[in-house]
């Protein structure tokens, strides 16, 4: 019954219940806080009161808050100085505020020391006070024992972004790195008009994202372009000043430099060295990077960067938040949960 048919008649418990097609006694009880009325059963009353413009619309909207299931979930990004990780973080609370049928409050937290000690000692603070954590960190041993800390005290740490060697880590969400790095191979070897070198920089050799998305490059390489003469993966670890340094040595040393790949951060200082190089030669280097920040997109429009290759960050988020819930239901009993998010393609014609 539209609030028109009513007219001015005050609604009552009576109206509501008929308009939301449960009996008097459930309504009363869902305006008494009772635990025994289903979330979805609260949701639909609640929707009707706001339609029809009853009096106690606001006391059922607190009810149904509150008969949805509650977490608090933890996540330990790094570097808070990197406006990527800050996006990050973002689209995580985003997608936690989207949630209709839970309530999920979000810890985000950021590590600028990424000394393995020093990031196992947040992930056991953040555990402590979250039904689950997601962490982006280098696979080290110090952090898996962390892992397997937080697992035997019934709280699960989902990998994300890289994943972690751990066994006892409840989950992965991420992209298929190993398709990323032929994908980046791929661009390079089309778009390099001659044999020569293609240098790789990565963040840290113990990212696994990273280490396997190298092995792909260098396997699509050796197959479809074995003119092209890779070089060493060189770490930048995640510091755009070293990865200013090692450009800048690299296009010294070498003549016939063709394409970059740079896997971990970095990419800003990457660019500060080819802006620096005499355009006839910087048109003849292409770089593939991975996912997106204000530097990278102002290295696509400048034509520095040939493509970036991301991470969805909204489809991420939200299947990240997701996937957190999933085993924060089940406990941390079963197989780890694989959950792979196709990456994006950014190039400067689609930017």
């Amino acid at each position: 019954m539209a609030r028109s048919v009513m007219g001015k008649k005050r609604i009552t418990i009576a109206d509501l219940a008929r308009e939301s097609g449960v009996s008097i006694s459930t309504v009363n009880r869902i305006l008494a806080g009772a635990d025994n009325v289903r979330a979805a059963t609260i949701e639909q009353v609640q929707e009707t009161a706001h339609r029809i413009g009853f009096y106690g619309a606001g006391v059922l909207t607190a009810r149904r808050e509150g008969a949805l299931p509650h977490y608090r979930f933890g996540f330990l990004l790094q570097q808070s100085t990197r406006e990527l990780y800050r996006y990050f973080g973002d689209k995580i609370r985003e997608a936690a505020a989207t949630r209709r049928d839970e309530r999920v409050d979000c810890l985000v937290d950021f590590v600028d020391r990424l000394e393995p000690a020093n990031i196992a000692g947040r992930l056991r603070a953040l555990g402590k006070e979250c039904d689950a954590v997601a962490l982006i960190a280098a696979d080290h041993p110090l952090i898996g024992q962390a892992i397997r800390e937080l697992h035997d005290e019934g709280t699960s740490v989902v990998t994300y972004i890289t994943d972690q060697s751990a066994p006892e880590r409840a989950a992965f969400v991420g992209t298929d790195n190993w398709k990323l790095g032929r994908t980046a191979a791929f661009f390079i070897s089309q778009m390099a008009r001659d044999d020569g070198r293609i240098a790789v920089f990565i963040g840290n050799h113990r990212y696994q994202c990273q280490d396997v998305a190298d092995a792909a490059f260098r396997s699509y390489i050796r197959e479809h372009a074995p003119g092209l003469i890779v070089g060493e993966s060189e770490p930048t670890h995640e510091d755009s000043a070293q990865a200013y340094t090692m450009v800048r040595e690299l296009i010294a040393k070498h003549d016939d430099v063709k394409g970059i790949l740079i896997v971990g951060g970095g990419i800003s200082g990457v660019l500060r060295a080819l802006r620096e190089v005499p355009e006839e030669r910087r048109r003849q280097i292409r770089v593939i990077c991975r996912d997106i920040g204000p530097e990278t997109r102002k290295g696509l429009t400048e034509g520095l960067v040939t493509a970036a290759l991301c991470h969805p960050l909204e489809e991420t988020s939200q299947t990240l938040i997701q996937t957190m819930i999933d085993v924060s239901q089940r406990g941390t009993t079963g197989p780890t949960l694989q959950r792979t998010v196709p990456f994006e393609i950014v190039t400067p014609e689609n930017i």
